[in-house]
C-alpha cells in the first residue's frame, strides 16, 4: 500500500534543500509516494542485470536514496554484524570504493579482495566452488569479473545474494540505477506516467550498446520509462551497434531509438549528453570514438547536462568542470546513496 511521507520523518526534513549543490534530493523525496512493497520484492535476491527492475523497483530505490542523501541524520546503521565480501577481480575506484563507503555508512562490515592472483582462482578453482566457500564467511557479494560469465558460474554455488558490479561487457546495473538518480534528481517529472509533451526529453548516448555494459545497463532502465524520452540517439561510428535483439527488444518497451554518427549535429537538440568511450574486452579494454569529444566550445543546448560513468579521457574535457552541463560528479555522488538503497533491501532489512 502506498503511504506518505512519514510524519517523523517530514518533521526532521530541512525546509531548504541545501544538499550537494545543484541536486535537490529532498525534492525528489516529497515528490514520490513511498510503496515498501516494492522494496520487499527485492530483497534476499541477487542483482545481476537492469532487466530485473520494474518502473516501480527504480522509483522507490531513488526515493530511499534521496532520503540517505537528504536526511543523513535519520540514517539507521541495519547492517552491523553484516559482513560484505567486495571481490573486485577487475580494476575499480569509483564502484569499489562508492560499494564499500554505502556499506560502511549503513554498519557494516568488508571483507575486500582486489586480486585474483591472491585466491584460488589463480590456482585453477571454479568460480563455483569459490561461491560454496563464500556462504561461510559473508552476507553479501559485490563482483566485478572481466569475464561476462563469472558471476553466473558463481551463483551456481551461493545462498547468499550477489550485486553484478560490472562483468565484461555484458551490465553494470548499479551504475545505472546511479544514472537514473541523477537524471531523476534534474527532473522530477521524468518518473510521472502522465508527463507532458513539452517536458520530455531527448537523450544522446556516446556509446556502443553491443559492447558497453554501463550503456547496456542503462538502455534497459530507460525503457522503463519510455514516456519521458522523445527519443534515445545512439552516436557511434561502428557497424555492429547492437547485440542481437538489443534493439527490438527497447523498441518493444517502447523506446524510440536513432542511430547518428555526427555529434556536433545532434547535440543542439540533446537534453542530456552520456559519453563514454571505453569497454572491457576479455582482460583488456578498447577505446571507442575518439573523434567524439566534448568542451566547453561544444555547440551543447543551454540548459543540457552531460553525464559520465567516469574515468573519463580525451572524450571529456576539464573545462567543462565549472560549467552548468557538469552532472557527471553528481552523478558519481548519488552512486553511494542508491547502493546504499539496494544493499539495505537486499540483505531484508527494514528502512
Amino acid at each position: 500500500m502506498v503511504s506518505p511521507l512519514n510524519p517523523i520523518l517530514e518533521e526532521a526534513l530541512p525546509e531548504k534543500d541545501e544538499t550537494a549543490g545543484i541536486e535537490k534530493p529532498l525534492r525528489l523525496l516529497k515528490h514520490v509516494p513511498e510503496d515498501p512493497a516494492a522494496l520487499l520484492d527485492l530483497a534476499n535476491h541477487s542483482i545481476v542485470s537492469s532487466r530485473q527492475f520494474t518502473s516501480e523497483h527504480v522509483k522507490q530505490l531513488i526515493r530511499l536514496a534521496a532520503k540517505h542523501e537528504a536526511v543523513p541524520q535519520q540514517a539507521r546503521r541495519p547492517l552491523v554484524g553484516k559482513i560484505l565480501i567486495s571481490a573486485f577481480y577487475e580494476p575499480s575506484t569509483r564502484t569499489r570504493l562508492s560499494f564499500e563507503s554505502a556499506w560502511h555508512r549503513l554498519g557494516g562490515d568488508i571483507m575486500s579482495i582486489t586480486d585474483p592472483a591472491t585466491t584460488g582462482i589463480a590456482k585453477g578453482e571454479s568460480f563455483s566452488d569459490v561461491g560454496e566457500m563464500l556462504n561461510n564467511y559473508g552476507d553479501l557479494v559485490v563482483l566485478r569479473e572481466t569475464n561476462h560469465q563469472a558471476i553466473y558460474r558463481m551463483m551456481e554455488g551461493l545462498r547468499i545474494p550477489i550485486v553484478n558490479a560490472g562483468n565484461g561487457t555484458d551490465e553494470h546495473p548499479t551504475q545505472a540505477l546511479a544514472d537514473m538518480y541523477a537524471i531523476f534528481k534534474w527532473r522530477l517529472e521524468l518518473m510521472d506516467k502522465d508527463i507532458a509533451e513539452n517536458k520530455k526529453v531527448r537523450i544522446g548516448i556516446v556509446g556502443l550498446p553491443s559492447t558497453m555494459r554501463t550503456v547496456r545497463s542503462l538502455l534497459y532502465l530507460l525503457a522503463l520509462f519510455p514516456q519521458s524520452f522523445k527519443e534515445v540517439v545512439i552516436i557511434c561510428n561502428e557497424e555492429e551497434v547492437f547485440s542481437e535483439s538489443q534493439k527490438e527488444n527497447l523498441e518493444e518497451m517502447g523506446l524510440i531509438l536513432r542511430v547518428s554518427n555526427d555529434l556536433k549535429k545532434e547535440l543542439p537538440k540533446l537534453d542530456i549528453v552520456y559519453i563514454n568511450s571505453i569497454a572491457w574486452i576479455g582482460d583488456d579494454y578498447k577505446e571507442f570514438g575518439q573523434e567524439f569529444a566534448l568542451s566547453k566550445s561544444s555547440p551543447l543546448k543551454k540548459g543540457a547536462i552531460i553525464m559520465h560513468p567516469l574515468a573519463r579521457g580525451r572524450e571529456l574535457s576539464t573545462d567543462l568542470d565549472d560549467t552548468p552541463h557538469n552532472w557527471y560528479f553528481a552523478q558519481a555522488r548519488g552512486a553511494v546513496f542508491i547502493r546504499m538503497a539496494l544493499l539495505t533491501c537486499l540483505v531484508q532489512h527494514n528502512w
